[in-house]
């Protein structure tokens, strides 16, 4: 049943992208200036590279699911741990809250696996000095190895390169500080895998967020897309990314790269490096650690920042490394985690964009109604033109469908859709940050209390997104004064989308 499914979803999918093809096909039939021609041509290469994706990601949700059967099976000769490695368990620390990090050190101390063989350490940034006084007491209190900094180069990943002029293990695991662990088998279960096959430079495992509000499970859902089916489909090519947390790394690995390289997503470029050295990774499909709920928009759009931050500086690194070493497959793995967030960020804002001219230059649809319905289907070029709007429509909805089937919730589901609109441009600053080389820390605006979460500053927060979407409904409405409908709704929709950014802001903080 589960492999009816997902094949159904891949079939969808590539219609999906048939669908867009056609409607491209079409343009070029009723182009009338040098001026549309462009726009269309331009229109044509957004839909080969956002199809060449789509398909890609397809084959990557097929196979997740042939991974998922083959796991158990694959390893179920493994045996238990008789001679006990020596692990360091690492939390990196960066002004966080100290309750939840006294808390979350506690349950990390609970880990099954002999005391002599295990060390903590506590890894603090933080430039608070009350803070780092809690840290250092919280650390003393349950036996953690405590390391501070008095400056953060290199960010994370320089935290963990000094940590191990300090530590001597031949195991590292890392858990961040908002991460608490829910299955203290953690090492019991992972480190076989490593113990078995000394190729492997890690193991990483399944995250996943706390349960929390309607918005932070959508967030959650939003997330895991990511683990239960990129993860799992890039597993079979070798190129699973160590996400940072929630996995344990080979300690000579580590130093056969020259450490963790020093940028923003260090565990995606450690993820590279360990392939281009030759290095073997797995992947768990199993949650042992749960993330601190994402409750506020503006808290997920500083996230996306430094995810965007990093993937595109990931791909100036990937660009400028000799890949010879890598199969086609690990390549195009690679170049399209590092492009993956530009694709849904930059690409949704020039489709709309370039919607605006398209809508101008197609033959406007009658409305569609009961008495003309038969007039629109029967003609060619309205069936063509159909054919846009309803990619659109599935390909918004395809995501919802999804996550109802695996996560139970439509309603989560269509929140997750509506969230790659709200979180465009927060995205597409981030990629112009790191291009017009400026600082990797995000832009975005400081959260707004629920006192100051007024209309209009909620709108003034969200600036750019509200600018964009006004733009486009400018548009929009000189449509609807030429009597195309469809072109306006069109546009609507998309500056509607892009604008709920301010929306949640107000709503979610």
């Amino acid at each position: 049943m589960e492999g009816a499914i997902r094949l159904s979803i891949v079939i969808l999918l590539n219609i999906i992208s048939i669908a867009t093809i056609l409607f491209t096909i079409y343009l070029f039939t009723v182009v009338h200036s040098v001026i549309d021609y462009i726009l269309v041509l331009l229109f044509a290469i957004l839909v080969v590279i956002s199809n060449f994706f789509n398909t890609y990601s397809s084959t990557w949700y097929y196979k997740s699911y042939k991974y998922e059967k083959l796991f158990d099976d694959k390893f179920a000769h493994l045996k238990p741990i008789r001679n006990f490695p020596t692990v360091a368990v690492a939390m990196p620390i960066y002004n966080e809250e100290p309750s939840m990090v006294e808390r979350n050190v506690k349950e990390l101390t609970k880990m099954k696996y002999p005391k002599s063989k295990i060390r903590f350490y506590m890894l603090d940034d933080s430039t608070d000095a009350k803070k780092v006084e809690e840290f250092r007491r919280i650390a003393k209190e349950n036996n953690f190895f405590y390391i501070h900094r008095g400056e953060r180069k290199g960010y994370k990943a320089g935290a963990l390169n000094n940590m191990l002029s300090y530590s001597k293990e031949e195991y590292i695991a890392i858990f961040d500080s908002d991460e608490r662990l829910a299955n203290k088998n953690f090492l019991i279960d992972t480190l076989p895998f490593m113990i078995e096959d000394k190729s492997v430079a890690y193991v990483q495992t399944e995250k996943r967020f706390d349960k929390g509000t309607f918005f932070s499970d959508s967030i959650d859902i939003f997330e895991a897309f990511f683990f239960k089916f990129v993860q799992a489909g890039r597993a079979l090519n070798n190129t699973t990314i160590f996400a940072g947390s929630c996995g344990i790394l080979r300690r000579s690995a580590v130093e056969a790269v020259g450490g963790f390289p020093e940028y923003v997503l260090e565990d995606t470029f450690f993820s590279f490096e360990s392939a281009l050295h030759g290095f073997k990774n797995l992947y768990v499909p199993r949650c042992y650690a749960y993330g601190r709920p994402l409750k506020s928009f503006t808290a997920l759009a500083k996230q996306q920042w430094r995810y965007n931050y990093g993937g595109t500086q990931f791909i100036s690194y990937y660009m400028a490394k000799d890949r010879s070493t890598l199969g086609l497959s690990s390549k195009i793995d690679y170049i399209l985690h590092g492009a993956g967030l530009d694709y849904v960020s930059v690409f949704l804002i020039f489709f709309a964009l370039v919607s605006i001219g398209i809508v101008f230059i197609v033959t406007p649809l009658p409305p569609l109604l009961l008495t003309n319905i038969g007039i629109i289907f029967s003609n060619p070029l309205y069936l063509l033109e159909m054919m846009g709007i309803i990619a659109f429509i599935a390909s918004f909805l395809l995501p919802v469908v999804i996550a109802g089937i695996y996560y139970g919730s439509y309603k989560k589901g269509f929140m997750a859709s509506l969230l790659n609109y709200a979180l465009a441009i927060v995205r597409t600053r981030a990629a112009i940050a790191l291009l017009l080389d400026r600082e990797p820390g995000s832009q975005w605006t400081k959260q707004l209390s629920a006192k100051k979460r007024s209309i209009w500053n909620s709108l003034y927060a969200a600036k750019a997104e509200i600018g964009l979407a006004a733009f486009i409904w400018v548009f929009s409405y000189i449509a609807f004064l030429s009597r195309n409908v469809y072109g306006g709704v069109w546009l609507l929709g998309y500056g509607v989308l892009f604008s709920l950014a301010a929306l949640f802001i107000k709503i979610y903080g």
